[in-house]
Parts: structure tokens; sequence; C-alpha cells
């Protein structure tokens, strides 16, 4: 074959040849082997590229401190607290209590000495209904009613208030009168007190016009004893 005579050819050639190596020469075999294997057409696969694995973080054990506290553990130390802070408050309370008790203007004996209460009321009850009264016709039982139960500022006080009753009385023929309806002791503290008084007025001229007028009245008194009685020494009108 001419194949066959030119790979002979070619490799005397290169046998003669002195710049290049001697090469063994092949059989017959390989010739023919080389010459009827067709050639490699495959495509050769590309290199996966491995990617590098990603490092794992390290784990951080949490700090002692950072450990969460179980309820079990929490509650005797919330129960120590409470018991300090309630145990604080029962000694503030009680030194807080010996001072008012010791204090002279926190004894209050309005509602523990109900004798005394009972006793105040009934006679400031009395004052009031007839210091605050008035008849044209015999003026001067007022004038023995604010001697025998007011003393002190109250006698001006009370001066001051039935100035113009006294004043018109006689011409217009005023007769004028009180009735407590309510009163309470606000404060009692031995021979003092303070009241609250609540009152009905009527006011009624008694000439040729007969005419009749009412009116509601609230205010409090100062009260002193003075020997087995009690007076009126404070009218307070709650005005200024």
């Amino acid at each position: 074959m001419s194949t066959t005579r030119h790979l002979v050819n070619r490799r005397r050639r290169l046998a003669t040849s002195p710049s290049r190596t001697a090469v063994a020469p092949a059989s017959d075999e390989e010739l023919r082997e080389r010459t009827t294997e067709p050639p490699d057409l495959r495509v050769p696969e590309p290199e996966l590229e491995h990617e590098p694995e990603a490092e794992a973080e390290p784990v951080t054990a949490p700090a002692p401190d950072a450990v969460t506290t179980s309820p079990r553990r929490r509650l005797p130390a919330l129960l120590c607290v409470l018991t300090v802070l309630l145990g604080a408050f029962a000694a503030w309370a009680f030194t807080s209590a010996a001072g008012l008790r010791d204090e002279p203007a926190r004894q209050n004996t309005a509602l523990t000495d109900i004798a005394r209460t009972s006793e105040v009321k009934g006679r400031i009850t009395e004052a009031v209904g007839a210091v605050f009264s008035y008849d044209y016709a015999s003026p001067a039982r007022s004038d023995r009613a604010a001697k025998t139960h007011l003393t002190g500022r109250a006698v001006q006080q009370h001066k001051d208030m039935l100035a113009e009753v006294r004043e018109q009385g006689p011409r217009q023929k005023l007769v004028l009168t009180t009735t407590v309806t309510g009163s309470g002791v606000e404060y009692l503290d031995g021979d003092r007190a303070r009241l609250l008084i609540f009152a009905d007025q009527s006011n009624t001229r008694t000439g040729k016009d007969e005419e009749t007028t009412y009116a509601a009245a609230m205010f409090a008194v100062d009260a002193v004893r003075r020997g087995d009685t009690w007076r009126i020494a404070a009218i307070d009108t709650f005005t200024r």
C-alpha cells in the first residue's frame, strides 16, 4: 500500500537525520493499528472546580452571668426583698403613728370621747339658736343670749352680723328665728372644739304687709369650755 510505503520512507529519513533523536522502528503490526484505528473525537470533560468549604464559626459558651436564673432560684430572693420592704414600712408606720399621738394638734377625741362630743353638740346647738334669733318686741333677750353664749371674737362678730336686723327691726317689726338642723364636731381636744353647723332661718315682717322669707345657713364655730358650759369663741361664715 502507498501509505505504508510513505511511512517506511519517513522512518528512513528520520533515522538518517543527524539532528533528531533515533526512534525505534515500529513494527508492521503497530503500523497497521495506526492506520486502521479511528481518531478519538471525544471532547474531554471539564474539570469541576471545588469551592472551598466554609469554615464553621466556633461556638462560644455563654458567660456565667448571662445564664438565666431559673424561677425557682429567683423566688426566694424576691421573697427576701419583699420581707425587707414590709419590715421597713411597718417601722415607718409605727414611728409616724407614735408621732401623731404625741403631737398636741393631733389629739382629736371627737370620735373616741362620745360623752364629751354629745355634750358640746347639745350646748352649741342651743347657743346658736339663741344668739341668732331676734324679736323686735324684746331685744333684751338677744342681748342676754349674747352675753351667756359668746366669748372672745364671737362677741364683735355677732354684733356685726345682726347690726342691720337690729337697725331695721323696730321699724319693720322683724322677727328672726334660727333653727339648727344639723351639726358635727370636727375637732375636740380637751376644752376646745370646732363644729360645723347647718341651720334654717326665717325672717318675718309682722307689720301691715306681713311677709316671711326663708334661708339656709352653713357656718363653723370654735367653742371653748368655760366652767360647766361651752361658749362660742369664733364664727366662721366661709366668706372673706
